[in-house]
Protein backbone atom coordinates (compact mmCIF):
# COMPACT_ATOMS: atom_id res chain seq x y z
CA UNK A 1 0.00 0.00 0.00
CA UNK A 2 1.33 3.40 -0.99
CA UNK A 3 0.75 6.30 1.32
CA UNK A 4 0.16 9.62 -0.35
CA UNK A 5 1.07 12.70 1.66
CA UNK A 6 0.06 16.14 0.62
CA UNK A 7 2.16 19.00 1.82
CA UNK A 8 -0.50 21.53 2.79
CA UNK A 9 0.56 24.76 4.42
CA UNK A 10 -1.61 25.51 7.42
CA UNK A 11 -0.63 29.13 7.85
CA UNK A 12 -3.03 31.33 5.79
CA UNK A 13 -0.31 33.87 5.05
CA UNK A 14 2.00 31.14 3.78
CA UNK A 15 -0.83 29.69 1.70
CA UNK A 16 -1.55 33.09 0.16
CA UNK A 17 2.16 33.62 -0.55
CA UNK A 18 2.37 30.20 -2.17
CA UNK A 19 -0.68 31.01 -4.32
CA UNK A 20 0.84 34.31 -5.40
CA UNK A 21 4.14 32.65 -6.29
CA UNK A 22 2.49 29.93 -8.28
CA UNK A 23 0.25 32.40 -10.07
CA UNK A 24 -2.82 30.40 -9.08
CA UNK A 25 -5.91 32.01 -7.70
CA UNK A 26 -4.92 35.59 -8.58
CA UNK A 27 -8.49 36.91 -8.47
CA UNK A 28 -9.24 35.94 -4.84
CA UNK A 29 -5.87 37.33 -3.73
CA UNK A 30 -6.70 40.64 -5.42
CA UNK A 31 -10.15 40.53 -3.81
CA UNK A 32 -8.49 40.09 -0.39
CA UNK A 33 -6.23 43.06 -1.09
CA UNK A 34 -9.21 45.18 -2.11
CA UNK A 35 -11.10 44.06 0.99
CA UNK A 36 -8.18 45.02 3.27
CA UNK A 37 -7.82 48.39 1.54
CA UNK A 38 -11.57 49.00 1.90
CA UNK A 39 -11.40 48.12 5.61
CA UNK A 40 -8.52 50.54 6.15
CA UNK A 41 -10.36 53.26 4.24
CA UNK A 42 -13.58 52.69 6.21
CA UNK A 43 -11.69 52.96 9.51
CA UNK A 44 -10.06 56.18 8.31
CA UNK A 45 -13.45 57.59 7.30
CA UNK A 46 -14.86 56.71 10.73
CA UNK A 47 -12.00 58.60 12.40
CA UNK A 48 -12.64 61.62 10.18
CA UNK A 49 -16.34 61.62 11.12
CA UNK A 50 -15.44 61.36 14.81
CA UNK A 51 -12.99 64.24 14.41
CA UNK A 52 -15.65 66.42 12.77
CA UNK A 53 -18.02 65.75 15.69
CA UNK A 54 -15.35 66.65 18.23
CA UNK A 55 -14.48 69.88 16.42
CA UNK A 56 -18.16 70.81 16.29
CA UNK A 57 -18.51 70.15 20.04
CA UNK A 58 -15.46 72.32 20.75
CA UNK A 59 -16.92 75.15 18.65
CA UNK A 60 -20.20 75.01 20.60
CA UNK A 61 -18.29 75.14 23.89
CA UNK A 62 -16.21 78.08 22.66
CA UNK A 63 -19.42 79.95 21.74
CA UNK A 64 -20.82 79.27 25.22
CA UNK A 65 -17.52 80.43 26.71
CA UNK A 66 -17.69 83.73 24.81
CA UNK A 67 -21.29 84.25 25.86
CA UNK A 68 -20.45 83.64 29.53
CA UNK A 69 -17.41 85.93 29.35
CA UNK A 70 -19.72 88.63 27.99
CA UNK A 71 -22.09 88.10 30.94
CA UNK A 72 -19.10 88.17 33.30
CA UNK A 73 -18.04 91.52 31.82
CA UNK A 74 -21.57 92.91 32.21
CA UNK A 75 -21.66 91.81 35.85
CA UNK A 76 -18.32 93.54 36.50
CA UNK A 77 -19.75 96.82 35.20
CA UNK A 78 -22.83 96.64 37.48
CA UNK A 79 -23.14 98.23 40.91
CA UNK A 80 -23.26 95.85 43.88
CA UNK A 81 -26.90 96.71 44.57
CA UNK A 82 -28.04 96.28 40.94
CA UNK A 83 -30.99 93.99 40.27
CA UNK A 84 -30.14 90.81 38.37
CA UNK A 85 -32.82 88.49 37.06
CA UNK A 86 -32.41 84.90 35.96
CA UNK A 87 -34.76 83.29 33.46
CA UNK A 88 -36.05 79.99 34.86
CA UNK A 89 -38.56 78.51 32.46
CA UNK A 90 -41.12 81.25 31.69
CA UNK A 91 -40.35 83.16 34.93
CA UNK A 92 -37.73 85.81 35.76
CA UNK A 93 -36.33 85.30 39.27
CA UNK A 94 -34.39 87.95 41.16
CA UNK A 95 -30.85 86.89 42.06
CA UNK A 96 -27.97 88.38 44.11
CA UNK A 97 -25.08 89.76 42.10
CA UNK A 98 -22.60 87.59 44.05
CA UNK A 99 -24.71 84.46 43.49
CA UNK A 100 -25.08 85.20 39.77
CA UNK A 101 -21.35 85.97 39.45
CA UNK A 102 -20.44 82.69 41.17
CA UNK A 103 -22.78 80.77 38.85
CA UNK A 104 -21.24 82.35 35.74
CA UNK A 105 -17.69 81.75 37.03
CA UNK A 106 -18.59 78.11 37.76
CA UNK A 107 -19.98 77.68 34.24
CA UNK A 108 -16.82 79.21 32.76
CA UNK A 109 -14.60 76.81 34.75
CA UNK A 110 -16.69 73.85 33.60
CA UNK A 111 -16.62 75.00 29.98
CA UNK A 112 -12.83 75.49 30.07
CA UNK A 113 -12.35 71.96 31.46
CA UNK A 114 -14.62 70.53 28.77
CA UNK A 115 -12.72 72.40 26.04
CA UNK A 116 -9.42 70.97 27.33
CA UNK A 117 -10.90 67.46 27.49
CA UNK A 118 -12.25 67.70 23.94
CA UNK A 119 -8.98 69.17 22.64
CA UNK A 120 -7.23 66.11 24.09
CA UNK A 121 -9.68 63.85 22.26
CA UNK A 122 -9.17 65.84 19.06
CA UNK A 123 -5.40 65.45 19.33
CA UNK A 124 -5.73 61.71 19.99
CA UNK A 125 -8.12 61.25 17.07
CA UNK A 126 -5.87 63.28 14.74
CA UNK A 127 -2.92 61.06 15.70
CA UNK A 128 -4.95 57.91 15.02
CA UNK A 129 -6.13 59.40 11.72
CA UNK A 130 -2.58 60.28 10.64
CA UNK A 131 -1.41 56.78 11.55
CA UNK A 132 -4.30 55.26 9.57
CA UNK A 133 -3.55 57.51 6.56
CA UNK A 134 0.11 56.42 6.64
CA UNK A 135 -0.94 52.78 6.80
CA UNK A 136 -3.22 53.23 3.78
CA UNK A 137 -0.46 54.94 1.78
CA UNK A 138 2.02 52.21 2.75
CA UNK A 139 -0.47 49.51 1.75
CA UNK A 140 -1.18 51.20 -1.60
CA UNK A 141 2.57 51.50 -2.27
CA UNK A 142 3.00 47.83 -1.45
CA UNK A 143 0.18 46.91 -3.86
CA UNK A 144 1.75 48.99 -6.64
CA UNK A 145 5.16 47.39 -6.06
CA UNK A 146 3.63 43.91 -6.18
CA UNK A 147 1.74 44.76 -9.37
CA UNK A 148 4.91 46.14 -10.96
CA UNK A 149 6.87 43.04 -9.93
CA UNK A 150 4.13 40.76 -11.26
CA UNK A 151 3.99 42.55 -14.62
CA UNK A 152 7.80 42.55 -14.87
CA UNK A 153 7.97 38.80 -14.29
CA UNK A 154 5.24 38.06 -16.86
Amino acid sequence: MVELRLNKPTDPARLQLQQLKSGLNKEPAMADVQKKLQTLTDEFQKLQTELEGLIEARQKLEAQQQENKGVQGEFAALDEDANIYKLVGPVLLKQDKSEATMAVNGRLEFIEKEIKRIEGQIKETEEKSDKQRAEIVQFQTQIQQQAAAASASS
